[in-house]
């Protein structure tokens, strides 16, 4: 349909649009020339600058005029694509051997690629399948940051407020400008608590980690009363390197509070 659709427009309305631009492209040129003779032989300075404006304009339409017209040619002198399918019939094509016609004419049929009994095993293998949510493995103390006997048991409201890390803190041990991204360097990190229900006596540890792995910690006996406010300070040799560092804090062998902060310089420069 698309084919013979361009051969008729090809064959009706290109002549049609390829004369129409020729016309006018003559009639523009003529006007063109026109303008250029008095431009030329006329006296006066305006009525040569009309005439030199009237050929600008005229010359330049009749040079499109005629790209259109030339365009338009050659559109109409290709040839169309013969888009009509081809096939080939074999006449002369060589029968097939006896011994192939055998084959097939001898083959048994495919049998199932699964029995009933296979696909009853299969499914029970896959309902019985263990798909439950795997277990996030809680952290554990580690053995030379567990070394004191508490003398006082842990309370049943004994707690840790969640903690609050900054560069700086104020004399009442609040966190200044508290965030969890920081930028990497040398440099002293803080982490702010509040605590309730706490007792002299108890053994309390805190441990740091980077990405996982011990970097910091140690073990003391509680002597700071039952509540209020404190903090817990790091600031490595060798830096603070690219990652996540936590802190853990363990109140006779029970961790109450838990944290984690990225060292990011680059997270820190985008605003983050």
């Amino acid at each position: 349909m698309s084919e013979n659709l361009s051969i008729i427009l090809t064959e009706t309305i290109t002549p049609w649009l390829l004369g129409t631009f020729l016309l006018l492209t003559a009639l523009t040129l003529t006007i063109t020339i026109k303008s250029w003779r008095e431009m030329k032989r006329s006296p006066y300075f305006f009525m040569r600058r009309q005439a030199e404006k009237r050929l600008q304009t005229y010359g330049s339409a009749s040079f499109f005029l005629f790209l259109f017209a030339a365009g338009i040619a050659l559109y109409s002198w290709q040839a169309p694509t013969d888009t009509t399918p081809r096939m080939a019939i074999l006449t002369n094509a060589k029968p097939p051997k006896e011994d192939i016609v055998a084959f097939f004419e001898n083959a048994e049929p495919a049998q199932d690629v699964l029995e009933t009994a296979e696909i009853e095993e299969l499914v029970t293998a896959v309902t019985t399948s263990d798909t439950s949510t795997p277990k996030v493995t809680e952290p554990t103390l580690p053995e030379e940051f567990n070394q004191i006997e508490p003398a006082v048991p842990l309370q049943d409201n004994t707690a840790l407020g969640t903690l609050a890390f900054s560069t700086e803190i104020s004399d009442q041990y609040e966190a200044l400008s508290p965030r969890n991204i920081f930028a990497e360097g040398f440099y002293t990190l803080y982490a702010t608590f509040s605590y309730d229900d706490m007792a002299d006596g108890m053994a309390w540890s805190w441990v740091w980690r980077h990405n996982g792995d011990v970097v910091e910690g140690a073990n003391e006996v509680w002597q700071y009363g039952a509540d209020g406010p404190g903090y817990i300070y790091f600031n490595p040799d060798e830096g603070f390197q690219f990652g996540e560092y936590s802190l853990e804090v363990w109140v006779n062998g029970e961790i109450l509070a838990q944290s984690e902060v990225t060292m990011n310089s680059a997270a820190v420069s985008a605003g983050n």
